[in-house]
């Protein structure tokens, strides 16, 4: 990769080629950092402070145009990407000059915080572990890990919201991360959690907070698509291929597009057909309509299939960086 240095020693380009799984296991093994020293809770505090400043209020006044709410939210948004890009470029440039053990340890280290693997795979079976004591404890579990209105799901919706859920975030939370570190090193791996984070935060198409965000989240929305494009497909495909035969994987792109996302819909229709069921968002879409209603051991199965597109993600990330 290009941003690796040419290392003459073998064993120290394999160290190097090592930091994907070593951040994983750190992910496994000491979890979320506190929120004070979280480069992502870092992004989201500005994010909220500048989303204040950019979004109209609804009912107020407005001061500025469409045109000029998006455009000032397009350069914020591409100042405050340009900058978490060069913090992360300067401070791996500095860690490469270090010797080759420590710049592996640390490149882990600062990897973990843009990936997060263990909290959601805790956190979907802890849905299903409140389902099984009431409707109402599985619905305040599912809240945690949605912004949907979960005060009228049924067991079953509350279920399918935590498959969905741990599917779309399979790529946001990990194999996109991969793949933006293999490519770019820590800075890709950071600008694509901004972006991802800033969509979460700006990226609506209407009110939301008291706040109009259909201009000022439109940026935000559309360039989190772009980065988010590939990874979303070859995490489908991570999905899918251990147990997908020829017909499963060809049904892939019309499932897909049942959902108005050009990418969430791929992985969660991938584990719509690797697990036989239907997933569905009321209101909005049907995957795999022709499944079963989910049950108890298919949110154990999701997180088992989640588990193996972690590894797998993992092992081509490293297996990158050493071509």
């Amino acid at each position: 990769m290009i941003w690796l240095p040419d290392l003459p020693d073998m064993e120290d380009a394999v160290l190097l080629a090592c930091v994907p799984a070593l951040a994983i296991a750190i992910d496994r093994l000491l979890g979320e950092p506190g929120v004070r020293w979280h480069p992502v809770a870092w992004m989201g505090r500005w994010l909220a402070w500048a989303g204040e400043r950019l979004a109209p209020r609804v009912g107020e006044p407005r001061v500025l145009s469409d045109a000029r709410v998006f455009w000032f939210a397009a350069l914020s948004w591409c100042g405050a990407a340009a900058a978490v890009f060069a913090l992360a470029w300067l401070f791996q440039a500095w860690v490469l000059t270090q010797p080759v053990w420590l710049a592996a340890l640390a490149l882990g280290f600062f990897l973990k915080p843009q990936l997060a693997w263990a909290m959601l795979h805790d956190e979907v079976l802890a849905v299903e572990r409140a389902l099984g004591e009431s409707l109402d404890a599985g619905r305040a579990q599912l809240a945690r890990l949605v912004s949907r209105d979960v005060s009228q799901l049924s067991p079953a919706q509350v279920r399918e919201s935590a498959i969905e859920s741990l599917a779309e975030n399979l790529n946001d939370s990990v194999v996109a991360p991969l793949l933006w570190f293999a490519l770019l090193g820590l800075p890709g791996a950071a600008l694509f959690r901004f972006a991802n984070t800033a969509d979460a935060m700006w990226g609506y198409r209407g009110v939301r907070g008291g706040r109009d965000w259909t201009w000022a989240g439109k940026w935000a929305a559309r360039a989190d698509d772009v980065l988010a494009w590939l990874p979303a497909r070859i995490t489908a495909l991570l999905i899918a291929l251990p147990g997908g035969a020829a017909a499963t994987l060809g049904r892939l792109p019309a499932e897909a597009g049942r959902t108005p996302s050009p990418n969430s819909g791929w992985p969660m229709a991938a584990m719509a057909l690797a697990l036989g069921v239907q997933l569905r968002k009321p209101g909005a879409y049907t995957l795999n309509p022709a499944g079963r209603t989910p049950e108890p051991p298919d949110t154990v199965r999701a997180c088992a299939i989640g588990s193996r597109t972690v590894l797998a993600a993992t092992l081509c990330a490293c297996a990158a960086l050493i071509l």
